[in-house]
């Protein structure tokens, strides 16, 4: 008897060594310098951040995240599927003429003056590593083989449901898109042998004359292990367009919401694709750190004076506490106490038209007090 205690305790020991050199190997392992340059604003040699302040994590209660990723929180059910009629979009769409799908989550089709733009695309059945991670509840509104040719990628920063590897394999495999990111995740994404453009805030990659990508701030995070976050860079884009730019707002949290201005200095937005979704990791939270929800959305489309707007980042996958058509329902309540119109949320799969650019008029920001106060008057601030 005394052997075997022997025997269990020298196993008990060797198992606390094993867990302290994971502690302390495994980190420095998953780790990863996926830039090296110098020293600016938004980067300290090592690490990224955002210039306005705070971490953009969504939540900064370790207990309270805990309680989300183990499902304790009381959190609003969401159904286990949701149903997709796909759509087969045109091959090309010429001249100022543009046309959108949205695909689910941030992947979004924009076909215009004849190429073909697709943000974040995200084809896999779940976000996040070897298959793990929140599951979809819709299908992509477009099959992958039915996609047509698909000349530009934007990729907004390297978390999982933004950056999948194998969907980004896949179209360089069949397509060689351009495909254009911020610093660092170029780095990440040759993981899978595919070539991508990276540029800091303000860089510019041209598409062909007349068009041109420009990587913009946006106030978020990034990290594909953890122990390597913040090593790469998060950004918006803004597409400029002959009838008008394209503002694709990335993932992000409303910071100083100095991205969103810097964006309409480029010239005037025809389309915006702005979050509305992932915004609450407690009851009643209206925004996160590094998301914005439906009440910052429409100060985003308000500041960006773009003609037309299109919420995405929900209704995909689960990532917060907010119930599932909760973020469009927020945004229709939002936008009638502004008084904005032109901010819609669409089926997944369905083809919109997006019209000629014209300027909306001017509106003054309504303080968050009195927007809370209108939203609580019709109901919809009591939305789960």
């Amino acid at each position: 008897m005394g052997r075997l205690f022997r025997w269990i305790g020298a196993g008990l020991l060797w198992l606390v060594i094993l867990l302290c050199l994971t502690l302390t190997i495994v980190p420095h392992f998953l780790d990863a310098r996926y830039y090296r340059g110098p020293v600016s604003d938004h980067f300290d040699g090592e690490r990224f951040f955002n210039p306005d302040g705070d971490d953009g994590l969504p939540v900064a209660n370790t207990g309270t995240m805990l309680r989300y990723i183990a499902g304790s929180d009381d959190r609003p059910k969401w159904p286990s599927r949701v149903a997709v009629a796909p759509t087969r979009p045109p091959a090309r769409v010429d001249g100022e003429r543009m046309l959108v799908t949205w695909i689910g989550h941030s992947s979004v089709l924009v076909q215009t003056a004849g190429i073909n733009i697709l943000t974040d695309p995200v084809w896999s059945k779940s976000a996040g590593p070897w298959g793990f991670g929140p599951t979809r509840v819709a299908e992509p509104g477009i099959r992958f083989d039915d996609l047509p040719r698909i000349d530009l990628v934007l990729v907004s920063h390297d978390h999982y449901d933004h950056m999948d590897l194998a969907t980004l394999k896949r179209l360089s495999d069949r397509d060689k898109p351009m495909i254009v990111t911020s610093l660092g995740n170029d780095s990440v994404i040759s993981q899978a042998g595919v070539p991508a453009t990276a540029r800091d805030w303000g860089g510019r990659v041209e598409v062909r004359a007349g068009i041109e990508v420009i990587v913009n701030r946006g106030h978020h995070w990034d990290s594909r292990w953890f122990a390597d976050r913040n090593r790469a860079l998060w950004s918006s884009f803004v597409v400029t367009l002959p009838g008008g730019n394209l503002f694709f707002a990335g993932d992000t949290g409303a910071g100083d919401f100095g991205w969103a201005d810097k964006a309409v200095s480029y010239g005037p937005i025809r389309l915006a694709l702005i979050p509305i979704g992932a915004f609450r990791f407690a009851p009643g939270q209206m925004a996160a750190g590094s998301h914005i929800g439906p009440l910052d959305a429409v100060e985003v489309f308000r500041r960006l004076g773009a003609s037309h707007a299109i919420g995405v980042h929900w209704g995909t996958f689960r990532l917060s506490y907010e119930g599932w058509d909760t973020p469009p329902r927020l945004l229709a309540a939002a936008e009638k106490c502004t008084g904005q119109s032109g901010f819609d949320a669409l089926p997944i799969g369905r083809t919109v038209a997006i019209p000629p650019y014209a300027a909306p008029r001017p509106r003054p920001a309504m303080p968050r007090a009195e927007l809370l106060h209108c939203l609580e008057t019709s109901g919809a601030a009591a939305l789960p």
